[in-house]
């Protein structure tokens, strides 16, 4: 057997994150330009459409902390009524989206994720 591609390693990676909590249903890393890189997304979830909107997202973030002096993103999170979308940098060049449920306990999703998207950033 070869080695696994580096789309393997990173949904391997996805997938440890979603058993990590139950709180988290579904996850994906998007490039800072809207293309998918890898995902664990349920059926009826438009990859397309979640990465296109995690980079914009993420991009606009970023900017709005900077300019209204609060430093460098951690994270964005936009929170419904049916829970939560939590989007946080992978290095330079990517985005780790992660679909929260209602009720979850941030505290334990957002350390979770941080210790994703370092896992990432190596893969990547």
């Amino acid at each position: 057997m070869g080695e696994k591609s580096r789309t393997q390693q990173m949904v391997e990676r996805l997938r440890e994150l979603q058993m990590s909590t139950t709180d988290i249903e579904a996850s994906a890393v998007v490039s800072v330009d809207g293309l998918t890189i890898a995902s664990s997304l349920p059926p009826g979830v438009e990859e397309d459409r979640v990465a296109a909107m995690s980079a914009a997202m993420l991009s606009l973030g970023e900017r709005i902390a900077s300019e209204l002096g609060r430093g460098a993103l951690d994270e964005v999170y936009v929170k419904g009524a049916g829970g939560y979308v939590i989007l946080t940098a992978v290095g330079e060049e990517a985005v780790l989206t992660v679909l929260a449920r209602a009720g979850a306990k941030l505290g334990l999703v957002f350390l979770e994720m941080r210790r994703a998207a370092e896992e990432l950033a190596d893969i990547l």
